[in-house]
């Protein structure tokens, strides 16, 4: 398994962007599906965004189309979602997770490895 740390949340103004990072420690991390979820509270933990290793497909939820972007440094073992034209409902707690066989990307139970999370808060 890896190990997974998210960073680069933080309190911005709607409108603007954010970057968040996962970085990986542990072995052939470029063989990891990668899929990005949120989770506000009281609510469920949803699916953002996803990229396979290999095939390099990507998947994005309809709320995101268009404003994210999810991306992959291999070099780095890092996952990034690039977050622009940011929303007060896109305010939540934000987890990368990875494993090695995901047959259903949008599934968090597909998922053995998480990150700790990390809060983006949108608000003026």
């Amino acid at each position: 398994q890896v190990q997974l740390v998210e960073s680069g949340g933080g309190l911005v103004q709607p409108g603007d962007s954010l970057r968040l990072s996962c970085a990986a420690s542990g072995r052939a991390f470029s063989r990891y599906h990668v899929g990005w979820f949120r989770q506000a509270p009281g609510k469920e933990r949803d699916f953002v965004a996803g990229i396979r290793w290999g095939s390099g497909s990507i998947y994005y939820a309809d709320s995101v189309t268009g404003r994210f972007t999810i991306s992959r440094d291999n070099a780095k073992n890092t996952v990034y979602l690039q977050m622009n034209s940011l929303r007060p409902e896109d305010t939540a707690v934000y987890y990368c997770a990875a494993a090695t066989e995901v047959e259903a990307m949008t599934s968090p139970s597909e998922y053995d490895c998480w990150g700790q999370g990390a809060q983006v808060t949108i608000s003026s």
